[in-house]
């Protein structure tokens, strides 16, 4: 009952169209599953019949564990009905999915009450069978799901019988949203407030020399660097110096 309980849990089926699959509905090589009917009881009669809306009638992808875990699950049906044959057992090639050890269909009430039971002795909260399809729903909005999706993951006849449901299940779906909402906004500016920042740098004007200095020229390679300023002032104090020390008779330096 594994496999029972994770397309459950993961995929959202309902118990009807979990106990009406058959071997044929389902594409192992392409991991797709296809809802074709609806096993229910009304009372102790089981009632076989159409999904429970035309938009139930649906092909539903499968990851690729959900796969492995029905190839485990046929591999284990397989055991099963070579045990039956080596003990000269009863069983019936009934092609459903899931079976009792006869090889028949499960009761889908079998299904609630088996799953009550492993609840209880799990000690969790009370959760019923159809609480899990509820739970995929909510896992598959919360992974990024649209509405339209969720629509035909479940099997609803109207969007707005989705919306009603799920859009109000997880708040901090809302939350996040909202967070990524003004991330994105922020994000925006922020460039916006870069580009202004260099378009301003380069529109400002050039701070050239004041007016009335003219602009220091570079000496052209090859040609003699002018003397500075200091050079020449200091050549004419040495002259005049000289000539002092002549008038008055002494050696120069």
């Amino acid at each position: 009952m594994f496999a029972l309980w994770w397309l459950a849990g993961l995929r959202g089926l309902r118990r009807g169209e979990l106990c009406g699959l058959r071997w044929s509905d389902i594409d192992l090589d392409r991991g797709t599953l296809t809802i074709e009917r609806n096993r229910t009881t009304a009372g102790y009669t089981i009632v076989e019949g159409q999904p429970k809306t035309p938009a139930g009638r649906r092909s539903v992808a499968l990851d690729k564990r959900s796969v492995h875990i029905l190839c485990v699950h046929h591999r284990h049906e397989q055991d099963r009905k070579a045990e039956a044959a080596e003990n000269a057992t009863p069983w019936t090639d009934s092609g459903y999915l899931f079976t009792r050890s006869d090889g028949k269909p499960i009761n889908p009430n079998y299904a609630t009450t088996r799953f009550r039971i492993l609840v209880r002795r799990a000690g969790l909260p009370p959760v019923r069978l159809h609480d899990l399809r509820h739970g995929a729903a909510s896992l598959a909005h919360e992974a990024g799901a649209d509405l339209k999706t969720l629509q035909d993951l479940l099997g609803h006849s109207s969007i707005v019988v989705t919306a009603d449901t799920y859009t109000s299940v997880l708040p901090q779906i809302q939350r996040r949203c909202a967070d990524a909402t003004a991330q994105l906004v922020l994000n925006a500016a922020r460039r916006t407030r870069k580009k202004i920042k260099a378009s301003a740098r380069k529109n400002r004007p050039h701070r050239g020399p004041k007016a009335g200095t003219p602009a220091p020229t570079k000496p052209k390679t090859g040609a003699p660097t002018p003397p500075k300023r200091k050079q020449a002032a200091k050549s004419q104090v040495t002259s005049r110096q000289n000539r002092e020390k002549v008038a008055s008779g002494a050696a120069p330096t």
